[in-house]
């Protein structure tokens, strides 16, 4: 587990997914829900998900850091929009339970829900027009530094990616294009092989240029991957969809029911 305390805030207030293009199923462990400390700080009061100040974290969260056995270079802050690093923002998260998943694709950010009426808010990168996708999913497994396996449409478009196909996969690295840390969503029993996930290429974040995937900074990532706990619920809005429509809309739906 990542354990370093990442998100120092600083003293002054400041998703029916149909396609995918991450990676494929492959020899994964899984990570049991019930022994998850993710999953038992979920219920506590005095978890990271009962929120803190508000404001972007302190740059010194983006510095290099040894994680996993690898060396993670610090994120040039400076080259990036400060609206895309870490933040604890007031959000209203429309009854939706602490550790629920917001991915606002039209803003590139993702907000996962906490329980005083804030979130943590990330810069992320999604998928160019034409791989973009919303609907809902849940959270069924995370990796540490996970191997990636390119499915065989992106190998189809991209044949220098042959050598990583047939469940070889690209072994774990700080070229991995899943980073440091991958969260797996999944629809009942079926993997939609959508992942949110760490990326090198911290200036794709605030853009649309991936394969269908949201990515994250790397540092971002192993934050990422201690709030949020398994079964966890995903929403991907696209461009001018709200949460509040998607909340109205399930009230509907238990009314007709």
């Amino acid at each position: 587990m990542y354990s370093r305390q990442v998100f120092l805030p600083l003293a002054v207030a400041f998703m029916a997914l149909g396609l995918a293009g991450c990676n494929t199923t492959g020899d994964r462990a899984s990570i049991n829900p019930g022994g998850s400390p993710v999953a038992t700080a979920f219920a506590s009061e005095n978890s990271v998900l009962s929120g803190g100040p508000l404001g972007p974290v302190d740059v010194l969260s983006y510095a290099a850091v040894q994680d996993g056995g690898f060396n993670l270079p610090a994120i040039p802050v400076e080259k990036i929009d400060p609206k895309f690093l870490r933040q604890r923002v007031v959000y209203n998260g429309e009854g939706f339970p602490a550790g629920t998943v917001i991915v606002d694709t039209g803003s590139h950010f993702l907000y996962v829900v906490e329980s005083r009426g804030t979130a943590m808010r990330y810069g992320i990168g999604i998928g160019k027009a034409g791989f973009s996708w919303s609907g809902e999913a849940y959270v069924r497994d995370k990796q540490h530094w996970p191997k990636w396996f390119p499915p065989k449409e992106m190998i189809e478009r991209r044949p220098e990616l042959a050598p990583y196909g047939n469940e070889v996969g690209m072994n774990p690295g700080l070229q991995n294009p899943l980073g440091a840390r991958a969260v797996y969503l999944w629809q009942g029993n079926k993997d939609t092989l959508y992942r949110l996930h760490g990326t090198p290429e911290w200036w794709s974040i605030g853009k649309s240029v991936s394969s269908g995937c949201i990515r994250l900074m790397n540092q971002d990532a192993l934050d990422l991957y201690e709030r949020v706990p398994l079964k966890a619920r995903v929403i991907v809005l696209m461009p001018g969809e709200t949460l509040k429509q998607k909340r109205v809309a399930e009230s509907q739906q238990r009314k007709a029911s």
